[in-house]
């Protein structure tokens, strides 16, 4: 008889993937989720937790996936000064030597590069923790074998980080929605999210579905490295930085339980990793989502922003934020913070002073112009025209300045450098991108 309180067996190493469950985890790494894998991920495993996971981590082809994944970041070297460009010289040399101290338990995580980073629109800095590059190599391959365990569970209204889904997404249910009527809206901001994730509580949530022991000793390490802000560094006791190639799956474990409360209350919830809001159709319903709000975040060692936290009729004036857009009325346009950005990248490449010539000077604005157009053609009409116009202002004060002229683009350069003069050039024009947009649809 069979012994049914010995450990679950462990996986054949090696499988082919097919069939349906193909279909709906392609983007798995295959040398991992071999095709038993990936039925027991569809049926659910015995217990709901998943051993035996830490010789699938220390594998040299998942650590070799998860290298190029760290390549192809072009991520800055960490506290050891080692680049992805010296990693790869001794590649080999130093997965193999990753994976036998992975194998072994005997692996730590190195302490944290701690770097502050521009806020977008805005003056403050935002921290950004830089782990060594074979730390990173170690969290891609963590995360390529954890991911789809965490993943098949996780909310349907959670766009953030995820395989297939993107703030497009998100931004297009919101926009769905609002036009449903759901125009109440729980505007949640969490204060210093990815800093303040008790790291208990994280970690057990993590072990509700993960029960190999060396894998979670390894997140344990990964959380309690030193962040070096400092000379003498100090360890902390909460969050997961920000930059950190684990961190965006943490951040969901972590508020996956708060998705799973507001869908089982019926609550239309969209969220992008740390930012989201709740659309109801009352603001009485606004109110209790928000009471709601305040207690899950409380008992979890959160907290709402209380200025930034706030209850928004969508209808009336002054609306509210979302990735990027501001939503009010009916109407959605960029964000005051993400016109900002964009302002600051075209004057960068439209300094009077540059030295380029205006085809140059173009090529490099065209992509910026065509970059922002991509993510913000849905923006209500009159935005592309008003930018379009200061665009040009720019360009003019340049060839204005040129012929020893001083102040803006204006007036009189109106007519001497027509609008059909930087067609002729080859600017691109967000406004008329936008009526092509607008008649491809509506074929």
């Amino acid at each position: 008889m069979k012994d049914i309180t010995a450990d679950p067996e462990p996986v054949p190493a090696m499988a082919k993937t097919s069939g349906d469950t193909q279909a709906r985890w392609g983007w798995v790494e295959a040398a991992v989720w071999t095709e038993r894998m990936l039925t027991a991920l569809e049926n659910g495993v015995q217990g709901g937790k998943w051993y035996s996971l830490m010789d699938k981590v220390a594998a040299l082809p998942t650590l070799r996936k998860g290298f190029a994944q760290v390549r192809a970041n072009h991520g800055s070297a960490g506290v050891d000064h080692v680049t992805v460009e010296q990693f790869e010289q001794r590649l080999e040399e130093n997965l193999e030597k990753l994976g036998r101290r992975l194998r072994a338990g005997t692996y730590q995580a190195q302490a944290v590069r701690r770097v502050w980073i521009p806020k977008a629109g805005s003056k403050e800095k935002r921290p950004l923790g830089i782990p060594t590059v074979m730390d990173r190599v170690a969290q891609a391959a963590v995360l390529a074998v954890l991911e789809p365990i965490f993943e098949r569970d996780f909310a349907e209204h959670s766009y953030g980080f995820r395989p297939g889904r993107g703030c497009k997404d998100a931004l297009r249910q919101v926009d769905a929605l609002l036009k449903q009527g759901h125009c109440w809206v729980v505007d949640a901001d969490l204060k210093s999210y990815f800093d303040t994730i008790p790291h208990a509580a994280l970690l057990e949530r993590v072990g509700a579905k993960i029960a190999d022991g060396a894998v979670l000793e390894l997140m344990a390490s990964f959380l309690r490295g030193k962040v070096m802000s400092t000379v003498e560094g100090w360890s902390p006791e909460q969050g997961t930085p920000q930059g950190a190639v684990i961190s965006p799956l943490l951040s969901n474990i972590y508020l996956d339980p708060l998705d799973h409360v507001m869908a089982e209350s019926g609550e239309q919830m969209v969220r992008y990793a740390d930012d989201f809001v709740v659309l109801c159709r009352s603001r009485e319903q606004a109110e209790v989502v928000l009471r709601q709000l305040q207690q899950w975040t409380r008992q979890a060692g959160l907290r709402l922003h209380e200025e930034k936290t706030r209850i928004v009729d969508a209808t009336q004036p002054g609306g509210f934020d979302f990735l990027g857009y501001h939503f009010e009325q009916g109407k959605k346009w960029p964000r005051g913070k993400s016109l900002r950005k964009f302002k600051d990248a075209v004057r960068e490449h439209t300094r009077r002073s540059h030295g380029h010539s205006l085809s140059t000077i173009l090529l490099n604005l065209n992509r910026t112009l065509r970059g922002w157009f991509a993510y913000y053609k849905h923006s209500h009409r009159y935005t592309f025209n008003t930018l379009d116009c200061w665009v040009r202002m720019r360009l003019r004060s340049i060839l204005r300045r040129r012929q020893g002229r001083r102040g803006r683009g204006r007036g009189w350069d109106n007519n001497r450098w027509p609008n059909a003069f930087f067609a002729e050039q080859g600017l691109f024009s967000l406004d008329r991108a936008h009526a092509l947009a607008c008649q491809s649809s509506s074929r």
